[in-house]
């Protein structure tokens, strides 16, 4: 049986963004064949490293990573951003390698936001780790990133899940992922308390031996109060854009899911993806 085509849009939302994950492998296992990924932020990084066919090395190192593995990636260098970045991409670089979008065998697009002329960018050609760092540049978090003399940040500022590179595509689909629905009360997660209480004695001393101060990490620290605006603003730009443009199907994440930060709950966040697809993809299927 011939398999569906599907242009996959995925969003903005940190460590949410593993659930992309979790999507990918689900429509994979059904008989959907993705040609085409648009993506900001996390989705970006995810849908690039699909796209050039790297993602299980990204989930391998993910599940071997913890918070700490984690925390020596973020260089607090940046100007214009607590981190510049670059440590982080040198790890990316490890596990991707050096792709050209224009050379991928899947139509890939990163969107990104230039904070100067207050218009989106997509970039859709050139090499792939440039494009994927421009997309994630978290306000306040991550140094612009400067791309053919523009200062870009997060395309989550603008359009966290953005469509519109779809238009043209010639596919079944369109199915967009939403990183930023309306919060769930159920407990979405299965949480090995004992070793997250364990993990977080771990990076309490590893923040304190580097010096990172403790208005940065705290849970109403100026940074976190200035993220959460962030993500709410993300969530109500989203909502516009899908009433807006409706993809075919959208696959909604709460938003309380993880932290943005999470990463260390990769294995669990994934394993969400997956099975959010698969029901509401039979749901929409009847």
């Amino acid at each position: 049986m011939k398999k569906k085509t599907v242009s996959l849009v995925l969003g903005s939302g940190g460590a949410r963004g593993l659930a992309h994950i979790g999507i990918i492998k689900w429509l994979e296992d059904n008989g959907y064949k993705i040609i085409s990924i648009s993506g900001c932020s996390i989705g970006a990084l995810i849908g690039g490293f699909y796209a050039a066919g790297k993602l299980d090395a990204y989930v391998d190192w993910l599940a071997e990573a913890d918070g700490i593995d984690l925390l020596k990636l973020l260089d607090f260098k940046g100007t214009g951003g607590l981190v510049s970045g670059d440590t982080l991409m040198s790890k990316m670089k490890e596990l991707l390698g050096e792709h050209m979008i224009e050379d991928l065998p899947i139509k890939f697009t990163a969107v990104a936001s230039d904070i100067d002329t207050e218009k989106e960018i997509w970039i859709n050609e050139g090499p792939l780790l440039n494009a994927i760092r421009a997309s994630i540049s978290l306000p306040l978090f991550f140094t612009p990133y400067m791309y053919k003399g523009r200062a870009l940040v997060d395309g989550g500022v603008l359009n966290p899940v953005p469509i519109a590179p779809t238009f043209d595509d010639a596919t079944d689909l369109t199915i967009a992922v939403n990183l930023g629905a309306e919060s769930s009360s159920e407990v979405l997660l299965e949480e090995e308390i004992e070793k997250e209480q364990s993990l977080g004695a771990q990076i309490k001393e590893y923040i304190s031996s580097v010096s990172i101060p403790t208005s940065v990490v705290s849970k109403n620290s100026m940074y976190s109060i200035a993220n959460r605006s962030f993500e709410t603003m993300q969530g109500t730009i989203a909502r516009m854009k899908l009433a807006a443009y409706p993809p075919d199907i959208e696959i909604g994440v709460p938003r309380n899911l993880c932290g943005t930060f999470e990463f260390n709950k990769s294995k669990a966040i994934i394993e969400y993806g997956y099975h959010l697809c698969e029901k509401t993809l039979k749901e929409k299927n009847g």
